[in-house]
């Protein structure tokens, strides 16, 4: 094993560790879940580490906060989240990586995954209600995937470029990229 390989895996598992403890400090905030805090780790260890741990670390996040913590609940909504993370942090990271690294490409990167994972989302809790008594349609698809994520939605669009612009300009660089730290 490389230096690369296990630098990258003690970063995903510090966008594991922030996915599980970013939660504590905005639950108690009246918007607290709205923000989404479990996804900005997600986006960002598939934006620096690439695919493959951007799939790891949102498939395995929903599953490890419920074990630690009960919270998210496992089916609903923790087990549709594990699908939307894990595939937030695989798009995300296989769009950036492929695309030149521009700033607009950046943004193209996160809006295909934040708008994949919310239709992943969607798919497991139509299945979900198609073999329960739980509703869903599309209606509660809107309101939960777009109105009431709408503060954590901005904040990923300000604060995920922002901390990518930031890491580049400090001399770190993403998955595939020549490193300067």
């Amino acid at each position: 094993m490389n230096n690369r390989h296990i630098q990258n895996i003690v970063l995903a598992a510090l966008f594991l560790a922030i996915g599980l403890v970013l939660p504590f400090f905005t639950g108690g905030m009246l918007l607290g879940r709205m923000l989404l805090p479990m996804h900005i780790p997600v986006l960002l260890c598939g934006i620096m580490l690439g695919s493959r741990y951007g799939f790891l670390v949102g498939g395995l996040l929903p599953i490890a906060r419920f074990l630690m913590v009960q919270h998210p609940a496992f089916v609903l909504p923790g087990l549709p989240m594990v699908f939307e993370l894990a595939v937030y942090g695989a798009l995300i990271g296989f769009l950036y990586h492929k695309l030149p690294k521009t700033i607009p490409n950046l943004f193209i990167s996160l809006f295909a995954a934040m708008i994949a994972g919310r239709i992943i989302w969607a798919l497991a809790m139509t299945i979900i209600a198609g073999v329960s008594d739980i509703p869903f349609s599309f209606e509660i698809f809107i309101s939960d995937a777009f109105i009431n994520a709408t503060t954590g939605i901005i904040l990923q669009i300000v604060l995920i470029p922002t901390l990518i612009i930031a890491l580049r300009k400090a001399g770190w660089r993403t998955y595939g990229e020549q490193h300067t730290r």
